[in-house]
């Protein structure tokens, strides 16, 4: 496995599985656990489809990118916000501690899970449809992606268990 100090970044889709998947990952590998949703939310006080209603997209890409600038963290595994992608000093200062996990999880199943997208605080373009933020984030979660971890028809525990074996070295 890779080094303990060393950080487990997950990124992804809202709904891949990044903050659920985070916490087992945590517990399995020893690890502590920072959602940087939650760090985002609890430091402004508001909810993320606050931010994006009151601010736009665009300020909770920059709010993203200043706490992720600002984390200095080691043996952490690290759930990500799905833009945080668009941010590569942000990705850049992620990976230079950690290796990068893209959970990668197609479209249909992220509908199937996620019925909320009008709510749920997504940092997109207020025009712009799920598929066509899907198709935009993907470029930029495989451009960082260390790992890509095929998530379709595999529960959590099974996920984890395919990272800690592609974090080991060979």
């Amino acid at each position: 496995m890779t080094a303990h100090n060393t950080n487990i970044v997950l990124i992804g889709m809202p709904g891949a599985g990044k903050s659920t998947v985070g916490v087992i990952l945590a517990k399995q590998t020893s690890r502590d656990f920072v959602d940087t949703d939650v760090l985002i939310q609890t430091l402004q006080g508001r909810s993320l489809q606050d931010i994006v209603d009151a601010d736009g997209h665009l300020a909770l890409r920059k709010i993203e990118e200043q706490i992720l600038l600002g984390l200095d963290l080691r043996s952490h595994v690290i759930a990500t916000g799905g833009s945080a992608a668009y941010s590569e000093c942000a990705m850049n200062h992620l990976k230079s501690d950690g290796v990068v996990v893209f959970l990668d999880v197609d479209i249909a199943t992220l509908e199937s899970r996620v019925h909320d997208f009008d709510t749920r605080g997504l940092a997109k373009r207020p025009e712009q449809s799920f598929a066509e933020l899907f198709e935009e984030r993907f470029v930029l979660y495989t451009k960082y992606a260390d790992i890509t971890i095929d998530c379709r028809d595999i529960i959590q525990e099974d996920v984890c268990a395919t990272i800690i074996e592609r974090l080991r070295p060979v």
